[in-house]
């Protein structure tokens, strides 16, 4: 299951859960929102045991360290056998700050706003030229 020759970024942040398709993860390593030890990386590097991989999925920077390098996708349950969350807590309370924050979100099921509502949400929000 484990496979320490080359396991490549792409398919090892796929294989973790950290992005839902392996097509995520190479565009986030093109983009160079994938740093391992602080080195930008294309999608073919190798990874391995005890790397630091340091993913920027905005509005984190989340940084994992590589208890063991993997190729095959695995549970959620089974992810922290592999991968350690390093990532500081000021970091993650920007997460919680941004899920506080958006307003203006409607209750499930309750449809699309009137025309009424939608202008006092656009000056709610400031928009005031929508």
């Amino acid at each position: 299951m484990t496979d320490n020759k080359n396991t490549r970024i792409d398919k090892f942040l796929w294989a973790l859960r950290i992005f839902k398709t392996r097509s995520m993860a190479t565009d986030a390593c093109r983009k160079g929102r994938v740093l391992i030890n602080n080195n930008e990386v294309k999608p073919s590097h190798p990874v391995a045991k005890g790397d630091i991989v340091t993913v920027k999925k905005m509005p984190v920077i989340w940084s994992y360290r590589i208890l063991e390098p993997l190729e095959n996708r695995v549970s959620a349950k089974m992810v922290p056998n592999y991968l350690e969350d390093i990532t500081p807590e000021e970091e993650k309370v920007k997460l919680d700050i941004k899920r506080a924050v958006s307003f203006g979100t409607r209750e499930k099921g309750t449809g699309r706003p009137t025309k009424k509502e939608r202008r006092t949400l656009d000056r709610f929000r400031g928009d005031l030229y929508r």
